[in-house]
């Protein structure tokens, strides 16, 4: 029987720039996913609260603190990763975030990643490797645009 994990999470960020919507992707260094691009992936620790978690991994991979003026604002996305992984035998259920910055902020990377690059929205399915990032992604945008469940979904700081 399979294991069932809730401990990780993903994290968007995306700004808006002069052709579009883009979303940031991290270069990781580590297996198993190395030399691929992915956004913040992160785990959870021991009774921690799921959005404490979130804002804990985006300083860790990104250098992004929640008061940091570059963030103009955040949101849990309603939908939730479920993948499973076979090596494991093992259902992952992952709550997602999305972080909007201004068009000027940088990363700091960490020791987990050694490049960054910002994706056009046009680019998505190109440029992620992941068909669930992609349906992410795609909510994400749409959030972005101020679709009605935009309020609801917002984390505060």
């Amino acid at each position: 029987m399979p294991t069932l994990r809730t401990d990780v999470l993903d994290i968007y960020i995306a700004r808006r720039a002069t052709l579009g919507l883009e979303f940031l992707q991290f270069r990781r260094v580590q297996e198993p996913l190395a030399h691929t691009w992915q956004p913040i992936m992160g785990h959870i620790e021991q009774g921690e609260a799921t959005a404490k978690a979130m804002w804990r991994e985006l300083w860790e991979e990104a250098g992004l603190l929640a008061d940091d003026q570059a963030i103009i604002g955040a949101w849990a996305l309603e939908q939730v990763h479920p993948f499973y992984i076979a090596k494991q035998d093992c259902i992952m259920m992952s709550p997602r975030f999305l972080i909007e910055v201004t068009p000027t902020w940088k990363p700091t990377l960490n020791e987990e990643h050694d490049q960054h690059r910002w994706v056009q929205e046009a680019k998505i399915d190109d440029m992620f490797l992941w068909p669930g990032q992609k349906l992410a992604l795609r909510e994400a945008a749409s959030v972005m645009r101020g679709d009605a469940t935009e309020p609801l979904l917002r984390v505060s700081r």
